[in-house]
């Protein structure tokens, strides 16, 4: 980031990226405390988890806020105006990682008396590892505004969707043993379909990084994963909504 004349701009600028680094470590810290409380079935974890999510709301309408009077007051060009635009929109990311973090927590909190934990909770933890990787690498990337850990980042996303299918299958199957783990199975569809969505805005986040160093987007083609295990490109039109 380059100094300016007017310090205060300066000072404007490095307050966005402080509110991003703090709205970066809740919602990590979310992300995990969620999963945790979902293997342990601890609600008060998960409670904890919700509690959370409020700090998070706060900060995004600070940036985007503190964002739109910078804009108004220094009329920035080009870098500038890219890393305020990038602020805003690393911080939404961030705020619905925190809602998908506390959707996960109030699943916990429903299912914490059921006695049937099936072994695809073990898949979603391990799901969840990856996703917290990539949160925690693009945010990395977004603070050293680190191209190529960004694009890392954007080409990994296609290791969660092929996870999240293969648990999807493992969970139709104990739904189809015994229809008392209908109920509870369901409520681990819904959270490995909110981990598949971290790795979502985790992929939004890498696109904005590319775009704040380099001033363009990436390409819409993205590689996905073949039944093999090997990556092809894919156009990200037909990627699940």
């Amino acid at each position: 980031m380059a100094d300016h004349i007017v310090t205060a701009y300066d000072t404007e600028l490095q307050t966005l990226g402080r509110k991003i680094a703090e709205m970066g470590g809740i919602a990590e810290k979310m992300l995990s405390d969620a999963m945790d409380a979902l293997v342990a079935l601890d609600v008060d974890l998960a409670q904890a988890v919700v509690a959370s999510d409020p700090r998070l709301d706060v900060l995004q309408r600070d940036i985007e806020s503190a964002s739109i009077m910078t804009i108004a007051r220094r009329q920035p060009m080009a870098v500038d105006l890219r890393e305020i635009v990038a602020a805003i929109r690393v911080s939404g990311d961030l705020e619905r990682v925190g809602d998908l973090a506390k959707n996960i927590a109030k699943r916990a909190v429903k299912i914490a008396t059921e006695p049937r934990v099936p072994r695809a909770v073990i898949g979603l933890k391990h799901m969840n590892e990856l996703a917290a990787n990539q949160l925690k690498d693009v945010l990395d990337a977004y603070a050293e505004r680190d191209v190529e850990r960004a694009q890392a980042v954007w080409t990994r996303d296609s290791e969660l969707d092929a996870l999240e299918d293969s648990i999807f299958r493992d969970l139709l199957t104990f739904m189809m043993e015994d229809p008392r783990n209908i109920s509870f199975c369901t409520h681990l569809l819904f959270c490995s379909k909110n981990i598949e969505r971290v790795g979502d805005h985790a992929t939004n986040i890498a696109e904005t990084v590319f775009y704040l160093a380099t001033g363009d987007t990436l390409p819409l083609d993205r590689p996905k994963l073949r039944s093999g295990g090997s990556l092809v490109p894919t156009p990200e039109a037909q990627d699940e909504p």
